[in-house]
């Protein structure tokens, strides 16, 4: 089984090809996947959209990473992602579609490493890209890797 950021992301957690009808049907999607992989109880899908209503979690790239409230930590049982690639653009509202959605489950202040990986992952336009565009449940998992120079083979 192929993961990676200490267990955080499995294949389990990870769909391509998802149709979500607009951005609360894509929230439920990442949500009830979280809940699916017992990585929060199902309380923790209404967190996740009612921290959309407080704030969008577009990060540009057509990325999203939809995350509980803080009063839904109270719900997360181990830090996790889920990612969804959608089959195709939900609207984010603003202009902006999203095509990956990485949810969030964090049980402390680990959600603000993940988004930090995931902001330097999304300014290298070529791995932006190919996230959006991978059909590969393990490439999406590699290119979700933080970039830290540890275990890195290539040259």
């Amino acid at each position: 089984m192929s993961e990676t950021r200490d267990g955080l992301l499995t294949e389990q957690a990870v769909r391509i090809g998802v149709h979500a009808a607009d951005k609360q049907a894509a929230v439920r999607a990442c949500g009830d996947l979280l809940v699916e992989t017992g990585a929060v109880g199902d309380g923790y899908v209404a967190a996740m959209l009612d921290r959309e209503q407080e704030i969008s979690t577009y990060m540009g790239e057509g990325v999203a990473i939809p995350h509980g409230t803080n009063a839904g930590r109270a719900l997360v049982r181990r830090d996790a992602l889920a990612v969804i690639r959608f089959a195709e653009p939900v609207d984010w509202g603003e202009g902006n579609e999203v095509v990956l959605c990485v949810a969030i489950a964090a049980l402390g202040e680990g959600h603000l490493d993940i988004l930090a990986d995931l902001a330097e992952i999304l300014l290298d336009p070529e791995r932006a890209r190919a996230l959006r565009e991978t059909e590969e449940v393990k490439d999406l998992i590699r290119l979700l890797e933080p970039d830290d120079g540890e275990g890195q083979t290539q040259s």
